[in-house]
């Protein structure tokens, strides 16, 4: 199974938004630095169970474990919703005074700087801007 998008984030997101609208509980997307940060911000913001990069050969998969709330019939994604914000095509970069703040503060933004991918929120309190990958509530 190659993965031969011009997008490899925006097929990351669309496999978890997928996934969690199939009700899964785990989904692979295949391996990359950039999607493994992505996913590791993902579990330190409370949005996903967890990650795990896994050694298979010759493809590598990053297995993210989706995390739900309430009983299970009335089974709920913690992930509202998930968008991609710069695209090949268009990229948005930010400075530190303009990084978004998503939904009042109640989502997050993922950026990518020069100190690594991060929350806008850590950006902002580190003092550097860059591209903004994606929105998450």
């Amino acid at each position: 199974m190659s993965n031969t998008s011009n997008d490899p984030i925006g097929d990351m997101l669309t496999r978890i938004r997928n996934a969690l609208m199939a009700r899964k509980r785990t989904v692979e997307i295949p391996f990359s630095r950039i999607k493994e940060e992505i996913a590791r911000i993902l579990y330190e913001e409370g949005y996903i169970d967890g990650f795990s990069v896994g050694d298979e050969t010759p493809f590598r998969w990053i297995h993210v474990s989706l995390k739900y709330h309430g009983s299970r019939r009335e089974r709920r994604p913690v992930i509202t919703a998930i968008q991609r914000i710069s695209k090949p095509g268009r990229r948005v970069y930010r400075k530190r005074g303009e990084l978004p703040i998503v939904l009042s503060g109640t989502g997050i933004a993922i950026v990518t700087t020069p100190r690594g991918v991060m929350t806008a929120q850590k950006a902002r309190t580190e003092g550097v801007g860059g591209e903004v990958l994606c929105y998450v509530w």
